[in-house]
């Protein structure tokens, strides 16, 4: 083969693989031309923990951190059909040797209750981030009943939870539940108060 038709070959694949190269420049750009968020400095603190394995719900409140969990060739995020799935990807991850998180909404943690009971007995360590609904200028009514069971569902399920409502303390609340969750194989959660993110509007 002529050099000048294996060079189209590298080419044609570099064109050919739309994900990576898309993602990693659009993330590069957009952290060269601003301060890092509270999502950024998560996603270093799932760097220095070793987390792999991502799994989320789709959710605004998320979407930047699951950005960069999907850029991250480090780590595999997962999309979900529903909460309770990313429990069952926690199990699976850990028994294969490796590190996940789970990253939902206060509307989807009901649906995680009795999966969560497994977490429990089998002693098998869940880092969970919710990010909340139904608080800070809430619109939607619907988000209320839910957002007022979530710490109370989590703790009858024996899940420990760290509450935050300020932007700049919600990496360090994650490396400490991370720790806690990995280092003693329990279920821990950071519930990311609906005012870090701010209140959604009707459109």
């Amino acid at each position: 083969m002529k050099s000048s038709q294996k060079q189209e070959g590298r080419a044609s694949l570099v064109r050919d693989d739309p994900v990576a190269p898309a993602r990693g420049s659009r993330i590069a750009a957009t952290a060269a031309s601003a301060p890092p968020t509270w999502s950024d400095q998560v996603h270093q603190v799932f760097r220095d923990q070793r987390i792999r394995q991502v799994g989320y719900v789709p959710d605004s409140g998320h979407a930047r951190l699951i950005e960069l969990a999907r850029a991250d060739r480090a780590m595999r995020a997962i999309p979900l059909t529903t909460e309770e799935e990313g429990v069952a990807l926690t199990v699976g991850a850990w028994l294969g040797g490796e590190r996940s998180v789970l990253l939902l909404q206060s509307s989807g943690v009901g649906n995680c209750i009795n999966m969560l009971g497994m977490i429990d007995e089998c002693r098998v360590p869940l880092l969970m981030l919710v990010t909340m609904r139904g608080e800070w200028g809430e619109f939607n009514p619907w988000q209320v009943p839910m957002s007022q069971a979530t710490a109370p569902a989590l703790e009858a399920m024996r899940v420990t939870l760290h509450h935050v409502d300020s932007a700049d303390q919600v990496a360090e609340t994650t490396a400490a539940a991370a720790r806690l969750a990995f280092n003693t194989c329990r279920a821990v959660a950071v519930v990311i108060g609906q005012r870090v993110m701010g209140a959604k509007e009707f459109k």
